[in-house]
């Protein structure tokens, strides 16, 4: 059976194969609409938040202006998005908690995790993609993924999180993140997905964990 370090040491050259560049998915301009787009996210697809954000940065793109909106007209220009009631009155409350620590984003883990509907997850991606610190956000795609894998028995994000921190060097760590959902999304779906002729599930997999998702 293969160790953890040696299939991550594997997944991570073919990754590189795959993926050189690592482009930010959410469309963005610094790091406030990056933590907006973040923040909508969940839940909702990278496509949909993007064809979202154009007209709420139009006359919100940062916090100041932001707050100056009603709670119903965030949630007016973001109601395709899923979840929008609650994010529009975390996006109001959010604005104002920025404002009342200076008005910028800081790369400050305390800070970020203290914002309204920011979760570690979001924090991670402000983070690593914003101001290029090592960190590995892990939702539940990569969660999956890293279960296929073998990568982890974690039955939490957080888990997850310390597992794959410790098998893939942390100056690896933002390239990774994003390379494994790019993966997902094209060679590793979660619903139908044949493990057997999978580039990664096809040997990293256990043939528990292929015979087990066949029958899905």
């Amino acid at each position: 059976m293969m160790r953890r370090i040696d299939k991550a040491i594997r997944i991570g050259k073919l990754l590189d194969d795959l993926y050189p560049e690592q482009p930010i998915p959410l469309d963005h301009k610094d790091e406030y609409t990056l933590l907006v787009a973040v923040m909508l996210s969940a839940q909702t697809t990278d496509k949909k938040v993007n064809q979202v954000t154009p007209k709420l940065f139009q006359v919100a793109n940062n916090p100041f202006k932001m707050d100056s909106l009603e709670v119903s007209e965030i949630q007016s220009i973001i109601r395709e998005v899923g979840l929008a009631p609650t994010k529009a009155k975390n996006l109001k409350k959010m604005a104002k908690q920025i404002i009342e620590y200076g008005g910028e984003i800081k790369p400050d883990w305390n800070f970020l995790e203290s914002l309204a509907g920011v979760g570690h997850k979001t924090a991670g991606v402000v983070m690593s993609q914003a101001f290029g610190l090592p960190a590995f956000p892990v939702d539940t795609h990569i969660h999956r993924l890293a279960k296929r894998w073998g990568l982890t028995k974690g039955k939490s994000v957080n888990q997850t999180e310390y597992d794959l921190k410790r098998i893939f060097p942390e100056d690896t760590w933002n390239k990774r993140h994003l390379q494994i959902i790019f993966f997902g999304r094209e060679y590793c779906p979660a619903l139908r997905h044949d493990l057997s002729n999978c580039p990664i599930c096809s040997w990293a997999a256990s043939k528990k964990q292929i015979i087990l998702e066949s029958r899905k």
